[in-house]
């Protein structure tokens, strides 16, 4: 499995485990799919990218993962709440340690608030850092 991947995996169990998120997202609606429409609202764990963090043994990477927020509303204020929401799971502390990888530091590191051209769709987009150490 690749670091990302795990990354991924992880950070879907924190947020379908997140109370704060579930008041305004259903677990089921947080999914890593192509397609549009998205679910409304929804989550969609979009794309990612793994930088090697250049340690010797090269078996650190930072990984860098991709949300989509998405949510019918004239405005942007329930997807900055959706993010904010993400903002606080993610703060909760590292991931889970899981087959093969430790976690290190986790944070959110932008958020971009858009409105989409349909003109009845609002779309967040936060990226997550992660470190990542490949352990035996």
């Amino acid at each position: 499995m690749s670091a990302a991947l795990a990354v991924q995996k992880a950070i879907r169990a924190r947020l379908v485990t997140s109370i704060e998120i579930s008041m305004h997202v259903p677990a089921a609606n947080i999914l890593d799919r192509n397609s549009r429409p998205a679910p409304d609202p929804s989550i969609i764990i979009g794309e990612d990218q793994e930088v090697e963090e250049g340690d010797i043994a090269r078996r650190v990477v930072r990984v860098y993962s991709t949300l989509h927020v998405w949510k019918k509303e004239p405005g942007l204020v329930g997807v900055k709440t959706i993010a904010g929401a993400i903002r606080a799971a993610v703060r909760l502390g590292n991931f889970a340690e899981t087959s093969g990888f430790h976690f290190g530091d986790c944070r959110v590191s932008s958020t971009r608030f858009l409105r989409d051209p349909d003109g009845e769709t609002a779309h967040a987009v936060v990226t997550i850092e992660t470190l990542v150490s490949e352990v035996d």
